[in-house]
């Protein structure tokens, strides 16, 4: 069985889909890894790493996709639409693409790799389930944005984050303001937290208020109706117009007070929710500090514009999209674990089984024999029935 990771070529992107250290791994499990010649480089893995390893080197894009009979990469087509066309005439029938995609923000892009004759695997809808944690690319992904943006932030803020006494004066700590608990915003609790900021943090979802404050911050208590905050798969949901009407208004006296606000609430496929109004940035003090983790979706913030970082009245709004590839070293070496991991859940004994009684094979496959055959992608185009394969070897 053979691995082949091209190039990442999404603007900006730096990560690498697997990494030296996960190559062993792989090869006992009778899989050969084939990279694009300085596929690793950007992420601090140049080829003569791969090379001790037991890989061996392509020369062209081409040769890759020629050759291998899993393709993975960080962000495939879907999550890449642009520069990611480009390799749909390279993938051939009967090809498996493991990959971040965004199939329910871009189910049209998933359709045209399933005509294809592509077996795709989406890397971000892993089930939310014990077994699976190994592989939670999200999760991962996660924990590398919530610790970027509390550097971001420190860094445009001005003023220091610890409380210090000094022979100048006592200086006040820094409010840190984290709006969404999951694992972005507790990793930014935590990391706000260590650098000696006074911390507040809020999630529709009342069971994070232990988890908050087991990092060190103080639970922002908001009295909603919780019942429908999170769906069966751990995800946050939706929430209505009326909910969130009244969490803008009691969040307001909260940001206002805060010299650092972080936003991390997505739902998978759909706009970010507006958390934070023009006119709750209106609110904050001249100098204060937003840092949207949800700029790609939309963002949280009315006036975030993704990628880009912009000030209003004072305040500045950082926007940067894709966090986790500016950290890239621990970024690919956290992802390359979670995918490692699929494909040894994946494939035995050389080949690739596909069986759709495993949660977690039948949550991540999005098309499978030229067809869509995930529920909830076919939704998403508007298709009604899903064929449903049978468990095969692809």
């Amino acid at each position: 069985m053979i691995v082949g990771i091209p190039k990442e070529t999404f603007p900006g992107e730096r990560r690498v889909a697997l990494t030296p250290a996960v190559l062993p791994q792989l090869s006992k499990a009778g899989i050969e890894v084939l990279l694009e010649a300085g596929a690793g480089a950007a992420a601090g893995y140049p080829d003569a790493l791969y090379t001790e390893k037991g890989a061996r080197i392509a020369g062209t894009r081409e040769e890759v996709f020629k050759t291998a009979e899993i393709i993975v990469q960080v962000r495939g087509y879907g999550a890449n639409p642009d520069a990611g066309k480009s390799d749909l005439p390279l993938l051939r029938q009967g090809q498996t693409m493991v990959a971040m995609l965004e199939p329910l923000a871009e189910p049209e892009l998933s359709k045209e790799l399933s005509e294809r004759g592509v077996t795709v695997f989406a890397m971000e809808m892993i089930p939310r389930i014990t077994r699976a944690q190994s592989m939670d690319v999200l999760s991962s992904m996660a924990t590398i944005a919530g610790y970027k943006a509390v550097l971001l932030a420190a860094d445009a803020l001005p003023k220091m984050f610890p409380m210090m006494m000094t022979a100048a004066g006592t200086i006040s700590p820094a409010r840190v303001f984290i709006i969404g608990a999951g694992v972005a915003g507790l990793q930014a609790i935590a990391s706000a937290k260590r650098m000696g900021a006074v911390v507040h943090a809020y999630d529709v979802r009342p069971a994070v208020k232990e988890q908050v404050q087991s990092l060190g911050g103080k639970f922002v208590e908001i009295e909603l109706d919780t019942s429908k905050t999170e769906d069966g798969g751990g995800y946050a949901k939706a929430m209505d117009e009326e909910a969130i009407r009244k969490q803008r208004e009691l969040m307001t006296r909260v940001i206002a007070e805060s010299d650092i606000v972080i936003t991390t609430a997505a739902v998978p496929g759909k706009k970010a929710p507006v958390l934070v109004t023009r006119e709750m940035v209106e609110g904050m003090k001249p100098g204060s500090v937003i840092v949207d983790l949800a700029s790609e979706k939309g963002g949280n913030c009315e006036l975030t514009e993704s990628g880009q970082t912009v000030e209003h009245n004072g305040i500045t709004i950082i926007g940067q999209a894709n966090l986790p590839a500016t950290i890239p070293f621990h970024g690919s070496q956290m992802y390359g674990k979670n995918v490692t991991t699929f494909l040894l859940h994946l494939v035995k004994e050389g080949q690739l089984i596909v069986d759709l009684e495993d949660e977690i094979t039948s949550g991540t496959l999005v098309a499978k024999d030229g067809a869509v055959v995930h529920p909830m992608v076919r939704k998403a185009l508007g298709l009604e029935s899903d064929p449903t394969p049978e468990r095969s070897n692809a």
